[in-house]
């Protein structure tokens, strides 16, 4: 077995370097242990619960199925609610790990002055991640244009994106976006990242069990051609697997609509006809490009054993060469 210590490692106490998405409605306690029980670090989603005695309690079922690391991750941007009852929640339920998307990180590292938990950041931009690290960012996960869920508006690219902040940051890279594989995570460590994380890949799991079975067999039947960018009009582009209502929210961008006329179609419920009901015509759900890599339901540990035994085997390949 390779050694796969990196900072990401050491920083996270895990014995991998992958870390699992925070997949709005979906990554709850069975996910999440998942991840960390096969060597990972899963992610709880905080923001998709209504209340902090929901988040607490999920920390709790999720303490009780694994032993090891978890974070909770925090869309400051969904919806606009605030967070910080429920990052008080989670603190006080002992969580380590804590992780931030979808908006400015700057009000929610006030809140954990003098806090001893570690703490990364989406970012999908250089100059973000300079700024993350300058709030006290512990390590940035970088999401290149190829993810799903919501990206940059600069359409930079995994392979441009990574090196480019590896350069620019002191502090951990983990590589996001089109990555489902050991030879995505092989790839990232090329680059310069110090781990992975994945959204998509994770979603066609067993232990998803909040995904719907539509849901899950699009991403694997799915091409890398297969998803669409909904959002761009609104400056928050996103990148969905298609449906008949992402096309419809596309064309309606098209025609010119503001958020008024797309808010119905772009909410949470709208996500969530999709994901958890399973209706096409109704909704729509997160995926990135990797759809085109995934060809078989897994479960966690499966695919975490599938992962490193690929990426040990090219380890060993350019080693022999």
């Amino acid at each position: 077995m390779a050694n796969w210590k990196t900072r990401v490692t050491d920083l996270l106490n895990i014995k991998y370097p992958i870390i699992q998405g925070g997949l709005a409605y979906l990554a709850y306690s069975e996910l999440a242990s998942a991840v960390s029980n096969a060597g990972g670090l899963g992610q709880i989603t905080a923001m998709s619960l209504s209340n902090p005695e929901e988040l607490k309690e999920e920390i709790r079922k999720t303490k009780a199925m694994t032993d090891n690391p978890f974070g909770v991750n925090f869309a400051i941007g969904q919806h606009g609610r605030p967070f910080e009852h429920m990052l008080e929640a989670a603190l006080e339920e002992g969580v380590q790990v804590v992780s931030v998307t979808g908006g400015n990180p700057t009000g929610f590292f006030k809140e954990l002055e003098s806090v001893d938990v570690k703490k990364l950041v989406l970012v999908a931009a250089k100059r973000q991640a300079i700024k993350a690290e300058e709030l006290g960012a512990d390590a940035v996960m970088v999401v290149g244009q190829e993810g799903g869920g919501h990206i940059g508006r600069e359409d930079t690219g995994t392979f441009v994106l990574i090196p480019s902040v590896v350069d620019a940051v002191k502090i951990p890279v983990i590589a996001s976006g089109g990555i489902a594989d050991g030879r995505g995570l092989m790839a990232a460590i090329s680059l310069g990242a110090e781990g992975i994380e994945m959204g998509t890949r994770f979603i066609a799991t067993k232990e998803c069990i909040h995904a719907s079975s539509q849901y899950k067999q699009a991403i694997i039947d799915g091409s890398e051609t297969d998803t669409e960018i909904i959002k761009r009009t609104l400056k928050a582009p996103g990148r969905v697997i298609s449906t008949p209502l992402s096309k419809k929210i596309i064309e309606l961008e098209e025609a010119g609509a503001g958020y008024d006329e797309l808010k119905r179609y772009i909410s949470g419920e709208a996500n969530k006809k999709y994901i958890y009901e399973g209706k096409p015509e109704q909704g729509f759900g997160w995926a990135g490009q990797a759809v085109g890599l995934i060809h078989k339901l897994l479960s966690v540990d499966e695919l975490i054993k599938m992962m490193i035994k690929e990426a040990e085997e090219i380890r060993v390949k350019w080693r022999d060469n």
